[in-house]
Parts: C-alpha cells; structure tokens; sequence
C-alpha cells in the first residue's frame, strides 16, 4: 500500500505489492531524484497526533510548530468545540495541549469532557495559560490534566511533556 504525501519532502511508506517492501522513498521538490532507505518490514511509521487548541492564532502557531519541530503531527484547532469534533473522528489522538481561557468552551471545560469519556478519557490533556493562577493550576491538575504550562509555551516545555507523556 502506499501512502501519498501531502507536500514535497514527507516520507512514503510503499507496501509488498509494489516491489518495494520495506523501503520509504523520500522526495523533494526541489529535485526530481529520489532516494529510497531500507526501513524495517511490515512496521508502519507513524507520528503521534497532538491536538493543539487555541483561540489566539499566534499562539496556535507557536505550539504547533514547536510540536512539528519535534516531529508530532498537529492539528491545530481555535475552540474546544472543535477539538471535540475531530477526537470524535480521529482515532489515534496521543495527546491534546490546549488554552485554558477561550470563549464558548474553556480548556477546563475541554479536559471535564475528555475525562468524562470512556472513549477519550485515556488521552493526556495539557493545559496552557498565560496567568500564573495557582488555584487554577491545582483544579485542572486534579481533573486530570497531565501537566499546565505558562505562556508563552518553550521548546523546552514541549520536550518535557513529550518525552514524560508521549514516550512513555
């Protein structure tokens, strides 16, 4: 089987039918040569999938090219509403950072209903926020949330709650 790529550079996983098992093919566009690497038989490569949720499109972006830079694949979302739609469709969420305030539906309200569901409740929130509120920091921990992260949110930040929660 073979997986399209979306855009020049990304990786395509060829399956036994086509001559090619076990090897992934890489392209660019910048040239038309392609180099194929040996990659172990019958194992698919798969990035983890991090829902990133907030209102604020700068900090939407920020956080979700931190995550890409350490190799997650984002969906970046502007509500909780939204969120929930897409863990309704995506079944391999490894784990959802989102903003705490946000109109309509806050990242609290998000991780309540992510906890409440049998279906969801097995994957980690994260938690962000701009206000260093203790009491808030606590609730959301109690509820559930992995880990509640300052703004603005650092590389270091992501690689600790990736290595401590998605590596795991």
């Amino acid at each position: 089987m073979e997986v399209a790529a979306a855009a020049a550079g990304v990786a395509c996983c060829r399956g036994r039918d086509d001559g090619h098992a076990g090897e992934e093919e890489r392209s660019s566009a910048k040239d038309a040569a392609k180099v194929v690497v040996p990659i172990a038989d019958d194992k698919e490569v798969v990035e983890p999938c991090v829902i990133a949720v907030d209102d604020c499109s700068v900090d939407r972006a920020l956080v979700t090219a931190l995550l890409r830079r350490s190799k997650y694949r984002v969906t970046a979302v502007d509500s909780g509403k939204r969120a929930l739609e897409i863990l309704g469709s995506e079944p391999n969420v490894s784990m959802i950072i989102t903003d705490y305030w946000m109109p309509e539906m806050t990242g609290y309200d998000l991780l309540k209903k992510v906890k409440e569901s049998s279906k969801l409740k097995q994957i980690p929130v994260v938690i962000m926020s701009s206000e260093n509120v203790p009491t808030r920091i606590t609730r959301c921990l109690e509820e559930g949330a992995e880990d509640f992260l300052l703004k603005p949110v650092r590389p270091s930040d992501i690689s600790r709650i990736t290595t401590r929660i998605l590596l795991h």
